[in-house]
């Protein structure tokens, strides 16, 4: 078996990784930290919880220089996210004299400058708020070697490839670029041929995709019925645990549920202010409350180990998120538990993610003694006594002549209507001018 030293990294970062108890690197991380270390661009597919971060800020670490400016741009969707790699790479930065800064939104610009004046060598930053240091000269990137886009596809989600490009375009040609995803759609490759050098592709096998560690069930029921399964998971639950909703209003909605019934629970999404939303995250991985409900987006960035169970409240609209959300428990070789809530109208879709996965799921229908009844749109019959394509004072067909002179009729009447109101419309205005 590999470890850490057999991968090039210095004694200072060996160090620091063994003081935290990691001895074997996870396989993107064995994979991919030598052709970092070798000057190489490289794409890496991997979900949440494959060790990512570490794969490509051990390597940043190693060459960058203290005391010598700006030397790593990590661009990544959501503050929380930045706030989590932040954190990462400081503990793995422990003797190496480097300062990492975290440049996100909702934040006072004034905290920014005072950080940036200390002359960090690494800025972790969303795309929006890094633009406007750049533009603000605050921030300059001649002296950049590493470039870092994670989870660029959420950034595609969110509309930020052209702020992405911006950026890129600033940054000098030398320098090494890594692009992490966990779906490649064609604009995600097509920013990796226009802005890296012959990159290697490093792609999580499908067995890394199975969620192996996770214990896996799912339950079909009515959408109406989600509430007391909820309960039910949540009360038998020992530890923490995170509720994946798809919409704004559907978690807040579940978080006041949970919250009537005496649960100790809090919320993250989108329209939360930063202040809310830290102070949310921080409870939770302070374990003052036992249960966060969050959208996929608001929840990039959660690392708690304590998370025993994740629960979707909806299944996600992307197959690979689904791995994303999972992966938020059974952190670092941990055990944990994941339940899908599958409504009537989602079983196609749950069907398609079923198929990604390698390891048997456990059918809670079958096990709980649930049954389900899909209603079948083949099924449905027309209402008895209606007679389509008849008239209703005569009871005869409208065919030939009879339907073509009934068809002019209603355009006729359709163009006469038009005409009213353009007149109508005109002389309202014409008085409205005279007024």
């Amino acid at each position: 078996m590999t470890k850490f030293e057999k991968l090039g990294l210095e004694k200072k970062l060996l160090d620091t990784l063994d003081e935290a108890g990691f001895t074997t690197p996870f396989p993107i991380q064995e994979r991919t930290i030598p052709v970092l270390l070798e000057g190489g661009d490289v794409i890496g597919q991997a979900h949440t919880g494959t060790g990512k971060t570490a794969a490509y800020a051990l390597p940043i670490l190693q060459k960058t220089t203290a005391k010598q400016g700006i030397q790593g741009i990590i661009m990544a969707p959501t503050r929380e996210l930045a706030l989590q790699i932040t954190a990462e790479i400081n503990r793995y930065a422990k003797y190496t004299g480097i300062r990492t800064v975290t440049i996100y939104g909702g934040q006072g610009m004034g905290i920014q400058l005072d950080a940036l004046r200390k002359k960090p060598e690494i800025i972790v930053a969303t795309p929006g708020r890094l633009i406007d240091h750049l533009k603000r000269g605050t921030i300059k990137l001649n002296n950049v070697k590493h470039v870092v886009l994670d989870e660029a596809d959420v950034m595609l989600d969110m509309g930020f490839v052209e702020d992405i490009q911006f950026i890129l375009d600033l940054t000098p040609e030398e320098r090494v670029t890594s692009l992490w995803s966990a779906t490649m759609p064609q604009e995600i490759m097509r920013l990796a041929e226009t802005n890296m050098n012959s990159p290697k592709r490093i792609l999580v096998d499908s067995d890394d995709l199975s969620g192996a560690g996770i214990d896996q069930s799912f339950l079909i029921i009515k959408d109406r019925e989600k509430t007391k399964f909820v309960l039910d998971f949540i009360g038998g639950n020992i530890g923490q645990c995170i509720v994946f909703c798809s919409t704004k209003i559907r978690t807040r909605d579940v978080a006041r549920m949970l919250h009537k019934v005496g649960k100790k629970v809090v919320a993250i999404e989108g329209d939360m202010s930063q202040h809310k939303r830290e102070e949310s995250m921080q409870r939770f991985r302070k374990s003052k409350v036992d249960i966060l409900v969050a959208t996929d987006v608001a929840a990039r960035g959660i690392d708690v180990p304590q998370v025993a169970l994740v629960i979707n409240y909806d299944i996600p609209n992307q197959d690979m998120v689904y791995f994303h959300r999972i992966g938020r428990t059974a952190r670092a070789g941990a055990k944990g538990r994941a339940i899908t809530l599958v409504s009537y109208s989602s079983v196609g879709e749950w069907n398609e993610i079923k198929k990604q996965t390698k390891v048997k799921m456990t059918d809670l229908n079958e096990k709980l003694g649930v049954e389900f009844k899909i209603p079948d749109p083949l099924k449905r019959r027309a209402m008895p006594g209606r007679h389509f394509n008849r008239s209703k004072t005569s009871g005869r067909r409208f065919t030939g002549r009879h339907q073509n002179a009934r068809d002019q009729n209603a355009r006729d009447q359709y163009d006469k209507r038009k005409k009213v109101q353009h007149v109508t419309t005109r002389s309202y205005f014409s008085k409205k001018k005279r007024w």
